[in-house]
């Protein structure tokens, strides 16, 4: 498959996910997405199945781009620009640690981004469903 196909696919994920679920679940989700096929990679890798390890990698830099892509940066401001910034430079970390000696370790630091990017949205999440701001606890005064 090629990268415009990648990105295409990943396109109409978003928009699909956009449709039937609230934008925030539908980042969280692609987060969990992107997470789960760069573990898929280095298992693939681990087992010497490097064309499946790249698929896999391909996909999780397709999520990644999509999300990039799909930020308003009139609405979003500098956390927009900051957030497209943070996507791109996780995109090309996966790029340059894929097939190195070091890529699972680089990997996990991978991982840890993602996680702590959807953190993030899953607080915003819950914020906005409660109507507090974000890390407001409930009995704060």
């Amino acid at each position: 498959m090629t990268q415009s196909s990648m990105a295409y696919r990943a396109n109409q994920a978003y928009r699909g996910a956009a449709v039937t679920v609230s934008p925030l679940k539908a980042v969280i989700m692609l987060l969990n997405g992107a997470t789960m096929y760069l573990q898929k990679s280095l298992q693939a890798q681990d087992a010497r199945r490097f064309e499946e390890g790249h698929e896999h990698l391909t996909r999780a830099t397709a999520i990644l781009r999509g999300l990039s892509h799909h930020l308003d940066s009139v609405r979003g401001g500098a956390v927009a620009e900051k957030l497209f910034r943070t996507y791109n430079s996780l995109i090309l970390a996966c790029l340059r640690s894929y097939g190195r000696p070091h890529m699972r370790e680089n990997f996990s630091r991978i991982i840890a981004s993602i996680a702590e990017l959807r953190e993030a949205w899953e607080a915003v999440d819950a914020a906005s469903r409660s109507g507090r701001p974000p890390g407001d606890s409930a009995g704060r005064r």
